[in-house]
């Protein structure tokens, strides 16, 4: 005979509804209108599914789940949350100017209005005005680059990564490129320039040591094989102390006087002086290098330029035209809506005022530690008062960090907000704030969590308070 647990399992599966009962609950008819029969069936069977399951390992579900109408509003529970975009907007209290997880750069309003005008219908993408013949797609954005670099040309492509796989490829395949050992880097996702150069088909010549390289080193390497020179921006790492490397100027004194060409990989892409933005670090500028003499010179769009994602390729018109008729170069290019963002992202460098007013990137670096101090004791006292005896809020000196490889060593002062949880572990509370529709991702240090409004957005604070009174203030919540 069947046990009695067994007997009780089977009545329960014998109690689920059917499909059809449960399309005829109340409700039904407006989630059929929505979603459509096919989502909608779907999404019921999922729950009843879920429900035999439970029940045949003895997890007897909740009093009433088992109810045609609780059926129902579970399936239309599912159907919302499979319309959720995975790709969403999130509130980053981080510190972490340019979060390559969070997105890097956040896109200027500009760049967004550009977008929307031109995604609503047809745009001058590859046509010239004038003529109605085909035309260059990266144009426009060359010619605000020549402006603001003094670049003889320039083009764009999707990201730095390609843009140096398609300047070592087009200059130098078959032959050999002179780097300095101390500029060998990998940068996030195992990007290691060896075998970048390796992929490009371009042997590697390294000279120097791993802390000095002198001028010299590259003079010895030279030979008739020798097809470019090669300075590499050392991205999120620094060697400091008994360390030397040439600069820009004698690599390029050196092409000059060998005839051969120089390419600088600048990684961020400053298009001015940080140190004017209070950022004692001289990231390395486009214009310089190209004063300096280098035949190409490329940097992301996406990290001190605060563009939409992308590689930028400046230099001579030669050395630009001959990467754009390497035949990599159509797998390499990026879309219309990208151009339209970095077109728009870069006409605000054209004006400072505007720039540090209009330019999300900027406006951030350039916030002032006073400034931070203010918003971040207003932002602890909606939170204390939204939060009650739930958490214990305050405010302290921390740093901010730019991100993306760009001033590694030289962290910017802030004040953060620290919330200490009263009934919850802060790194639970961390993990809860980041499931939730609109996530908050912050920091966790000692059992507090730290939120620095230098990259909250203006208008998230609100956004915030709600996410933390969300899980403290209902520590239950999974």
């Amino acid at each position: 005979m069947p046990s009695r647990r067994a007997a009780a399992s089977a009545s329960a599966l014998r109690g689920l509804p059917a499909v059809t009962e449960v399309l005829g609950s109340p409700g039904a008819e407006a989630l059929l209108q929505s979603h459509g029969r096919e989502p909608l069936v779907k999404a019921v069977r999922g729950v009843l599914d879920g429900l035999r399951e439970r029940i045949r390992s003895g997890d007897a579900p909740a009093a009433g789940a088992a109810e045609p109408a609780a059926v129902l509003g579970a399936a239309a529970e599912a159907l919302a949350a499979g319309e959720r975009p995975g790709l969403c907007r999130v509130l980053n209290a981080t510190g972490v100017v340019l979060h390559t997880g969070l997105g890097r750069a956040v896109l200027p309003r500009a760049a967004m209005e550009a977008i929307a005008e031109e995604a609503r219908s047809y745009c001058l993408l590859a046509v010239d005005r004038e003529t109605a013949d085909r035309g260059r797609r990266e144009r426009f954005c060359e010619e605000i680059l020549r402006d603001l670099t003094g670049c003889e040309a320039a083009t764009v492509v999707n990201n730095n990564a390609a843009a140096t796989m398609l300047v070592l490829n087009t200059l130098a395949e078959g032959r050999e490129a002179v780097v300095s050992r101390g500029q060998l880097v990998e940068i996030g996702g195992s990007f290691r320039m060896p075998d970048v150069m390796r992929k490009a088909g371009v042997r590697l010549v390294e000279v120097g040591c791993t802390n000095r390289t002198r001028i010299s080193d590259y003079r010895e390497a030279l030979r008739p094989e020798t097809a470019l020179l090669v300075r590499i921006h050392p991205s999120n790492y620094r060697i400091l102390g008994f360390a030397e490397t040439p600069g820009i100027g004698e690599i390029c004194a050196l092409g000059k006087e060998r005839g051969i060409p120089v390419f600088d990989d600048l990684g961020a892409g400053a298009l001015l002086d940080l140190r004017g933005l209070g950022i004692p670090e001289d990231e390395p500028r486009i214009r310089d290098s190209l004063s300096a003499g280098c035949a190409l010179v490329t940097c992301s769009a996406d990290k001190l330029i605060g563009g939409p994602q992308g590689g930028l390729i400046l230099g001579t018109r030669k050395d630009v035209d001959a990467c754009e008729a390497n035949p990599l170069m159509r797998s390499l290019r990026v879309g219309k809506l990208d151009l339209v963002a970095l077109e728009a992202t870069l006409r605000l460098f054209r004006d400072r005022e505007r720039l540090l007013r209009d330019h999300p990137t900027m406006r951030m670096l350039a916030e002032t530690e006073a400034s931070l101090g203010k918003r971040a004791a207003a932002l602890a006292a909606r939170i204390a008062k939204a939060l009650g005896s739930a958490a214990a809020v305050g405010t302290e000196a921390d740093s901010s960090t730019v991100g993306s490889g760009a001033v590694p060593v030289h962290p910017l002062p802030t004040r953060v907000v620290t919330v200490r949880p009263a009934r919850l572990e802060a790194g639970e509370a961390a993990r809860r704030l980041r499931l939730l529709p609109l996530p908050l991702f912050l920091r966790v240090r000692e059992g507090a969590l730290l939120l620095d409004p230098r990259t909250l957005q203006p208008g998230e604070e609100p956004e915030a308070v709600a996410a933390l009174a969300a899980v403290l203030a209902s520590p239950g919540r999974k």
